[in-house]
């Protein structure tokens, strides 16, 4: 494992690397001296070598690498205590193989409590009438012996498990965590498909909110995976954050705690203007600002009582 420091410019074995994968060119920047990470963190898997870039708070590696760890999962809302880094066995702090394991451990102990089922509908020719008789649909039928039906289905094969499915084949390329196989497996009976995570339309409600935090550990990680190549054999690819939407959150989750109105990016009326501020509270409104100032990380908060 190599660290590399957000701001500053990336080993020059890098640099070609970086270049001819434009998967990577919003993350970073080309200036006169070389190419730096643009404000995000996090891991990058490149011809079977493993990079860190971390943010520069203090002059230990290892402890900007745990206070990175820590603000995602404070961030993020996900709940690790100690032993369970411990037992999650992730080989240095790799953060992209923390995940998945996170993920699948939950998902896989909400599978064993039982699979989420749901009514779906579904149209078919059989033999026998089942449900609802569909008349238009029959008399161009074909198949003269059978009838064509609509009907409810409680059924596995549903939205939320397509997701699930989809998100654990993707994860299989970077991962060979055996709980993935074990989830798989579990999925048998959900058709695959291709599913665009960022059009997903899916509600919780009490029949499947146990799976919320399955989901969107799923999601984060979907968000910020970042495959470099096609070819199969290629186990590239890049697990980056935004330190400002990190920092964002992250503020937002303190405020929180103190104040269980506070809302991230919520646009309203404030007086006489229309804003969308980063977080709003029951009584002012914050902007937060990471960036760098004198050669370190400051993080600060700009606020304004309403």
């Amino acid at each position: 494992m190599k660290y590399l420091n957000e701001n500053q410019n990336i080993p020059k074995e890098l640099e070609e690397h970086i270049k001819n994968t434009s998967k990577l060119h919003s993350y970073f920047e080309s200036r006169f001296d070389g190419i730096r990470p643009k404000n995000h963190c996090g891991f990058l898997s490149i011809n079977n070598e493993s990079y860190f870039i971390i943010p520069k708070i203090t002059d230990q590696d290892n402890q900007n690498l745990n206070t990175f760890i820590y603000m995602l999962l404070y961030a993020y809302d996900i709940k690790l205590k100690n032993e369970d880094l411990l037992e999650a066995d992730v080989p240095e702090h790799h953060i992209y193989e923390l995940f998945i394991r996170l993920f699948c451990d939950a998902l896989l102990n909400e599978f064993k409590k039982g699979l989420f089922k749901q009514y779906i509908t579904i149209q078919e020719n059989l033999k026998v009438l089942r449900g609802k008789y569909i008349i238009e649909k029959n008399f161009n039928n074909f198949y003269h012996q059978n009838l064509y039906c609509k009907f409810d289905e409680f059924s596995m094969d549903n939205e939320l498990n397509r997701f699930f499915l989809y998100a654990i084949r993707v994860f299989k390329k970077f991962s060979s965590y055996s709980n993935l196989h074990r989830c798989e497996a579990v999925l048998d009976e959900v058709e695959y498909f291709n599913v665009d995570f960022k059009r997903l339309n899916i509600h919780f409600n009490r029949m499947n909110s146990r799976y919320k935090k399955s989901y969107e550990i799923a999601l984060m990680i979907l968000e910020k995976l970042i495959p470099m190549t096609q070819h199969s054999t290629d186990k590239s690819f890049a697990f980056l954050f935004d330190m400002a939407e990190v920092f964002e959150k992250f503020v937002g989750r303190l405020y929180k705690e103190l104040d269980s109105s506070t809302q991230l990016q919520k646009q309203g009326n404030f007086g006489s203007l229309i804003l969308k501020p980063d977080i709003v509270t029951s009584d002012c409104i914050i902007d937060t600002k990471y960036k760098k100032v004198n050669n370190a990380i400051t993080c600060h908060n700009v606020w304004l009582q309403y």
